[in-house]
């Protein structure tokens, strides 16, 4: 073999171990931190090795029935491999009109939820947390293009913290594939 295609062997080798070496990492939810219900900063590195929920809500929309299932399903799965976020949002028909004290208020009188409910944010538009922004943009999450199509929809991060499916919010949280997830399998 000739000098020549030996080095061009030797630079095509380098070359693709150069590329794989330098290919970024799938992007994580754990670069964020958001506010918590109560304004105290919420790390969501926190979440690190479990799977995580994240479903946008509010109190007078015909799918705030879900906090039932929610909470049910927080209450059988959640804490050490899996927990549920949920952010209060007012960009559907201003079916979240209340204050974060409001809010509170009415998850605990109406659902006594116990996951982690954040401060009232926007999950679309020209307003959009940057969470959304992750959740919703493909170039950040790695994933998938989507956008938020009403309260409820929820979204789904292994324990990895990478984005692994979108359920539409008609998907109750207690929907058989859900649970699946939960309990290890894969998308």
């Amino acid at each position: 073999m000739s000098i020549f295609i030996k080095n061009n062997y030797l630079i095509l080798l380098l070359s693709l171990i150069t590329m794989m070496s330098f290919t970024p990492s799938k992007p994580t939810i754990y670069s964020y931190t958001v506010k918590d219900i109560n304004g105290n900063n919420f790390s969501m590195s926190k979440l690190k090795g479990k799977k995580i929920m994240i479903v946008n809500v509010a109190s007078k929309c015909m799918y705030t029935p879900q906090y039932t299932d929610l909470e049910n399903l927080y209450k059988t799965y959640g804490g050490k491999d899996f927990e549920i976020i949920a952010f209060p949002s007012n960009d559907f028909f201003h079916q979240e009109p209340g204050s974060n004290e409001e809010i509170k208020k009415f998850c605990t009188l109406n659902y006594n939820v116990s996951f982690n409910i954040m401060t009232k944010i926007s999950v679309k538009g020209k307003k959009k947390a940057p969470i959304y922004q992750w959740l919703t943009e493909k170039k950040l999450n790695g994933y998938a293009d989507s956008r938020v199509r009403w309260n409820f929809q929820k979204y789904l991060i292994d324990e990895h913290g990478h984005l692994v499916h979108v359920f539409k919010p008609r998907v109750k949280p207690n929907d058989k594939r859900i649970i699946a997830w939960i309990k290890g399998a894969k998308f």
